[in-house]
């Protein structure tokens, strides 16, 4: 396994540099102070050029990875490129001993997971999904209400989540694993699961392509989610609308309404509404840095040896449920999906609290990105 060099700070390389790395892991990292940012990994040099004049690290071509892998300079990986891409760069940073941040979905298919899981146990190293909410307040506050029973047996869940994409984003073109589901749709798929404390045995889905939408998949999708225990679940994702996000559970003793729910920023505080037993109350956490939060929990678990949650197999559990989803509609018909025992998810020990950042670069401080959202 890889050994730690230096004193008490994991030294991150980012492989990706598209907009979620510049504007948000980056600014993120420097609120986590275990952490430091030590490298970038680009395949376009003249990006590369500009990237290193503004952080001041080391730029690194994909060609030149091994290379990094063995300097002895990282210690860890925040993975951040298209999704379809994860396999190929997630196996060797695993295999070589480093510990691996990997954004969401953790890849496109399960028999990829099964391979990324199957590298960390060659490499030993940690591998964290960067679900960055199992370590917001809010979330995490939430989800163990839920576990506590404070709205009794949950009974239902309902989400919507979407955006307007521009149509000229890498996304806008890379088929379904580049659509709303495995982008937007994982986050009520993640919620679900762990406020439920249950997987999913069935999947219906339907979708719609906008006619005036230059995208080459479904652009609005509604999936219903059935439990074995006969609870449901639904959402509905969409490239094709303005910004929506919001979700509501229902239980026997009353219902949750949350929102925003599944945003970051610096002026996004998640924002939940109860009424149990007749009574109404109101729920508001604060701003929190996101990434920087994910970060620093991720970093705390290799410095003192703790497996993170959620891990590479809660990352898979999801990735089951998104094939599922690409099944039904392509076939039009529900699609069952095999058993699995609950784990224990979401603990309130991982909460992280750190201020956000307040100058968080706009669209137009992007070096080499088409920004995903129409502005």
């Amino acid at each position: 396994m890889h050994q730690l060099i230096h004193d008490k700070k994991i030294r991150y390389a980012v492989i990706g540099c598209g907009q979620i790395s510049q504007q948000s892991f980056i600014p993120g990292i420097a609120r986590a102070t275990n952490s430091t940012l030590a490298a970038l990994v680009t395949g376009d040099m003249k990006k590369a050029e500009a990237l290193e004049a503004r952080y001041g690290v080391r730029v690194w071509h994909y060609d030149e990875l091994p290379d990094l892998l063995a300097s002895g300079e990282i210690d860890a990986v925040y993975l951040a490129t298209p999704n379809g891409l994860h396999r190929q760069y997630a196996v060797p940073v695993l295999e070589a001993g480093l510990h691996l941040l990997l954004e969401k979905p953790m890849a496109t298919s399960v028999e990829d997971c099964e391979a990324i899981l199957q590298a960390q146990r060659i490499g030993g190293g940690k591998l964290m999904i960067a679900y960055r909410l199992h370590c917001e307040p809010g979330t995490v506050e939430l989800v163990s209400r839920c576990r506590n029973g404070d709205f009794g047996t949950l009974v239902g869940f309902s989400s919507v989540f979407g955006q307007d994409v521009s149509q000229s984003n890498h996304r806008a073109h890379g088929g379904y694993w580049s659509g709303p589901v495995p982008d937007l749709g994982n986050y009520p798929i993640n919620a679900v699961r762990h406020m439920f404390g249950a997987e999913p045995v069935e999947v219906t889905a339907v979708g719609v392509c906008t006619p005036d939408r230059d995208f080459n998949f479904d652009d609005t999708v509604s999936v219903i989610l059935r439990f074995a225990d006969g609870r449901i679940a639904d959402f509905t994702v969409s490239y094709a609308c303005a910004p929506v996000e919001g979700l509501t559970l229902f239980g026997s003793r009353g219902s949750v309404k949350v929102g925003p729910c599944y945003t970051f920023g610096s002026s996004v505080a998640i924002t939940y509404s109860t009424l149990i037993d007749g009574k109404k109350d109101h729920h508001t956490y604060g701003p929190v840095e996101q990434f920087g939060g994910e970060t620093f929990y991720f970093s705390e678990c290799i410095l003192n040896d703790r497996n993170p949650e959620p891990d590479g197999e809660d990352g898979l559990r999801d990735v089951r449920v998104l094939e599922a989803v690409e099944a039904a509609l392509i076939t039009g018909k529900p699609q069952s999906l095999p058993p699995l025992a609950a784990r224990e998810g979401i603990q309130r020990e991982q909460m992280v609290i750190l201020p956000p950042v307040e100058d968080e670069p706009s669209d137009s401080d992007l070096i080499g990105v088409m920004a995903q959202a129409v502005s």
